[in-house]
């Protein structure tokens, strides 16, 4: 499989924000709060594991999370996990 661009990576995670999480289009930005935005809780989270895991078939846990605070912070974590 070919490596996604991060381009890809955005598009991507933008939709299944979108889609599983319903989250308004006009509120994804890459400076965007992930936690604000999504209106995340700790359950939630769980759930965009799984999301992560399904779409993007890599593995994240707890400590990936620790300095994630914007949604780019949040796309560089998936660019580094699908490397």
């Amino acid at each position: 499989m070919a490596t996604m661009t991060k381009e890809d990576i955005i598009i991507k995670t933008n939709a299944f924000l979108i889609d599983e999480f319903e989250v308004d289009e006009d509120d994804i930005s890459s400076d965007a709060d992930l936690k604000e935005t999504l209106e995340l809780d700790s359950l939630d989270y769980v759930d965009l594991v799984v999301s992560v895991e399904s779409n993007f078939n890599v593995k994240l846990d707890a400590d990936d999370f620790t300095d994630i605070v914007t949604l780019q912070n949040f796309y560089d974590l998936l660019e580094r996990k699908l490397k």
